[in-house]
């Protein structure tokens, strides 16, 4: 199976150590045929991006694009679910200048207000303690999730279930019911087989992500890949796959398969 788009890289933008051209390099170099420019959120407590910075990250994308005609560079966002209310933590403002919207729970944010961080922070950190927290942080953490997905154009939810539990089978329904991916994070590589396949009953589509912090790891999809080929995924259940060789990077408009 073959990848032909990473939409989830870091730059020095959030925490990121490369620079935007040089994640456009290494994906080139790669034989991407495109690739995402997706920095954290402001919410992100020590490595959130500053609202200001996306402007800048689109005039730095246009100027790179001149440079490199051959792959198609996106700019979007991993956004934070801020609110048990799915609140996103970058203003629709910017969101609409913005190609494609990433999102997902992180355990350490600024949340909206103090109901929400004790919800969503103290209460998650809480459930690995006490065992009587988990259900409920569960059920939280997935009506907060579903109601982002709800409530804003996400095309993909990145790593699902990493450090902040949710229901898996909840989750799934309303993606697929809201044409949002879920992600299978090649950087963590925790998703387990179960998820993907409970996940896949639902008809929810996937994307593999490298969540690459340097350029280097730009399209290093490999054990994301081997989770997915182990739960019995094949390219059309994941919106950044096809088969070798119907994409080429010189073929055609991507516009129909990019989020």
């Amino acid at each position: 199976m073959k990848l032909w788009a990473d939409f989830h890289t870091h730059t020095i933008y959030s925490h990121g150590t490369g620079t935007i051209r040089q994640n456009v390099e290494i994906a080139f170099k790669k034989g991407l045929s495109a690739i995402g420019i997706s920095e954290h959120g402001p919410a992100n407590i020590g490595i959130g991006t500053n609202p200001d910075d996306f402007e800048r990250m689109r005039e730095e994308v246009e100027n790179v694009k001149s440079n490199f005609t051959e792959i198609r560079i996106l700019l979007g966002c991993e956004a934070n679910v801020i609110s048990l209310d799915g609140d996103l933590d970058i203003p629709d403002k910017i969101l609409a200048r913005l190609d494609y919207i990433m999102a997902g729970l992180h355990p350490m944010v600024w949340t909206r207000n103090l109901r929400d961080g004790y919800h969503l922070m103290v209460e998650n950190m809480l459930q690995w303690r006490i065992k009587s927290f988990r259900a409920k942080v569960l059920d939280q953490n997935t009506i907060a999730l579903t109601k982002a997905v709800k409530n804003h154009k996400i095309a993909i939810v990145t790593h699902p279930g990493l450090h902040l539990p949710v229901d898996t089978a909840a989750l799934a329904k309303t993606a697929a019911e809201c044409g949002t991916a879920l992600e299978i994070n090649a950087g963590h590589g925790y998703m387990t087989q179960e998820f993907v396949k409970i996940a896949k009953k639902y008809g929810v589509k996937f994307a593999i992500g490298s969540d690459a912090h340097r350029p280097s790891d730009v399209g290093n999809f490999r054990r994301g890949l081997e989770i997915a080929e182990k739960a019995g995924l094949n390219e059309n259940d994941i919106i950044n796959a096809v088969r070798i060789p119907e994409i080429s990077r010189t073929q055609g408009d991507y516009s129909t398969y990019v989020p």
